[in-house]
This record gives C-alpha cells, sequence and structure tokens, in this order.
C-alpha cells in the first residue's frame, strides 16, 4: 500500500503523529498513537471484508482514513480546536502534498476526510467509510480490560465492553 505508506512518511504526519504522542504521554486513558490508528485500521478493513465492501471500499483509503482520523488531536490539546475539525485540515494538507505518484484522487480525498470530519457524530454517518470508521474507533478500545475504565469519562453506552461484539 504505497500511498497509505506516502502518508505515514510524510513530515507533517510525522510531526503530528509525534506531537500527540509526546502530549499523551502521561495520559492514563485511551492514546491515539500508532498503536491505536493502527488498531482501527484493522477493525474497519475486517468491517469492509464482512459487508463485502472490498470493491467499493479499496483498502489503501480505508487504512488512509483510519491513519488520519485522529491527526488533529494536538491542535485539539493545544488550541482547543475539535480534533475532528483540525483532522480534515491537517488531512487534506497531508494528502495534498505526498510524494509524487502517491496521491490520492480529489474523490478519495473527499471520502477520507468527510469520514474524518463525521468519525466523532455516531454510527449513523452519511457515508459508509465514515459509519466503518465510527464503529472502529469504539471496537478497537478494550474497555473491558482497562485498569482506569472506573475512572473513563467516556459514556458506558459507548464503551467496548466485550472482546467480539
Amino acid at each position: 500500500m504505497e500511498r497509505v505508506d506516502a502518508i505515514w512518511r510524510h513530515p507533517v504526519y510525522q510531526e503530528q503523529l509525534t506531537r500527540i504522542e509526546e502530549l499523551e504521554q502521561d495520559r492514563t486513558f485511551c492514546r491515539h498513537g500508532a498503536p491505536h490508528l493502527l488498531d482501527v485500521a484493522r477493525v474497519m478493513w475486517i468491517g469492509v471484508l464482512e459487508e463485502g465492501l472490498a470493491d467499493e471500499l479499496p483498502r489503501d483509503v480505508v487504512y488512509a482514513t483510519a491513519l488520519l482520523h485522529d491527526i488533529g488531536r494536538a491542535a485539539q490539546y493545544d488550541m482547543e480546536e475539535p480534533h475532528d475539525i483540525a483532522g480534515v485540515r491537517i488531512a487534506r494538507e497531508i494528502m495534498g502534498t505526498v510524494e509524487d505518484g502517491c496521491a490520492f484522487s480529489p474523490a478519495e480525498q473527499e471520502l477520507i476526510v468527510d469520514a474524518i470530519g463525521a468519525h466523532r457524530g455516531g454510527a449513523k454517518a452519511a457515508t459508509t467509510l465514515a459509519r466503518l470508521l465510527y464503529r472502529a474507533d469504539k471496537l478497537s478500545r478494550p474497555c473491558f480490560a482497562c485498569a482506569a475504565r472506573p475512572e473513563c469519562n467516556w459514556p458506558e453506552e459507548k464503551q467496548n465492553h466485550a472482546i467480539c461484539v
């Protein structure tokens, strides 16, 4: 997945991811670094396969969406800009300046940033990709095994209480 690797290597992506990891270094609750992003990508891809959507949603589009969906977290921590809004802005910048030959089409970019912008909005998202992202973002969290769960401020109905859902 050359286009996904180009996002990963992008200097803005690496700068933002490093900043997120620095800011969350002492965070007790769920973090938003590479392990979370890859978990979301894998859970999304499983959803694509389970729903028979692989012809509609290419794997690199799914993985790019997952890798970029929380990229606005540092802006949220530093400037109190909601991370979904900051994420759209930063994702556009990254996807608009990837290495030659690794660009997503304008339609793919719009699909990706729509999902990023909608990923906090709930399971009734307007696009299939946004719905899959919302679901995977929640399912990737092992709330059922988290020591910090009693102090978590996530609503009980959003917590993942089972290994398999």
